[in-house]
């Protein structure tokens, strides 16, 4: 057994034990049924080995960790015209708050916040069908993982749909200012769907490898995004992955990581490995709480912080 299929089965043997498991997120009606026992963790490192611990074949609904993706085929299509239309700053509000929509005149502070992701998700549907724009990340998803069995949850994108009031004022609030392009229903329509992509950790971690490795998928060398873009989308996920709790994930963790409300983080150790871990229950800020914990023994393990040690 290698040093990190150690590690990782340690990590995740460890969490399954441990009595403090954070809240599941119940204001989304789907995902208050899941497990808050379950426990996932998945690393695709740079030699090509695969370990996972826990349950890390059990699919679970991604959320805002859809928003790494959308934001690298966002900027693919439109490359740096995007931040005409969103920031790339740390919001230090919650998630779905509309306070800096309002002081900022409809921009929204970065892309991984709800009103960035709507923004970055009008964007892609941009001379689409909303059918045609959702089927285009889905694919791509498919295809950064090498898995075209990864659908949509279509019963959490209903609950989603049925209970989003917050993200309709935003996204109504960004349209008076013209942040937004399309309709208002047909953007959200897309963006409650790719939320609901349901993903295991195993799958999760080998569509970040590219994030990993300067913008290359290692096992078939071809590029999916220029390495200066790769940087800079990493460097977005470090400031800005976690909401308003994306300086103490920096603090305890050391790598760029991006976060959702299902439980689930996609952590990049550059260089090294691409990293998914998922536990249901969440912190105060939104973020899965021993999904932090266990990415903080691994990446203290492994050597594997940004900031080195």
């Amino acid at each position: 057994m290698s040093k990190l299929d150690s590690v990782v089965k340690d990590i995740a043997a460890e969490m399954r034990q441990r009595p403090d498991r954070g809240t599941v997120a119940d204001y989304i009606p789907e995902l208050a049924h899941v497990d808050p026992n379950a426990f996932g963790l998945a690393v695709a490192d740079a030699e090509g080995e695969l370990a996972c611990g826990g349950d890390a074949d059990l699919p679970f609904s991604i959320q805002s960790i859809s928003k790494v993706f959308t934001l690298t085929l966002a900027l693919g299509m439109v490359g740096d015209r995007l931040w005409q239309r969103v920031g790339r700053e740390p919001s230090g509000t919650p998630f779905n708050s509309i306070v800096q929509l309002e002081r900022e005149r409809g921009i929204p502070r970065n892309p991984f916040i709800n009103a960035g992701a709507i923004a970055v998700t009008d964007v892609i549907l941009s001379g689409h069908q909303p059918r045609e724009a959702l089927g285009e990340i889905l694919r791509f998803m498919q295809f950064l993982a090498d898995d075209p069995s990864i659908t949509i949850d279509r019963a959490v994108a209903a609950s989603e749909d049925r209970t989003g009031f917050r993200n309709r004022a935003l996204a109504n609030y960004m349209k008076s200012f013209g942040v937004l392009e399309n309709p208002v229903d047909f953007t959200l329509g897309v963006y409650f769907h790719h939320c609901a992509i349901a993903m295991t950790c195993r799958q999760l971690a080998l569509a970040g490898r590219f994030l990993a490795h300067q913008g290359r998928n290692p096992a078939t060398g071809l590029s999916v995004v220029q390495p200066e873009r790769a940087r800079r989308i990493n460097a977005i996920m470090l400031t800005c992955g976690h909401y308003d709790g994306s300086g103490e994930f920096a603090y305890r963790v050391g790598l760029p990581g991006k976060s959702g409300v299902g439980g689930g983080i996609l952590a990049i150790a550059p260089g090294a490995a691409s990293i998914a871990v998922w536990s249901p229950g969440l912190d105060a800020s939104g973020n899965s709480h021993l999904g932090r914990i266990a990415l903080e023994m691994l990446t203290r393990r492994m050597g594997w912080s940004i900031f080195g040690g």
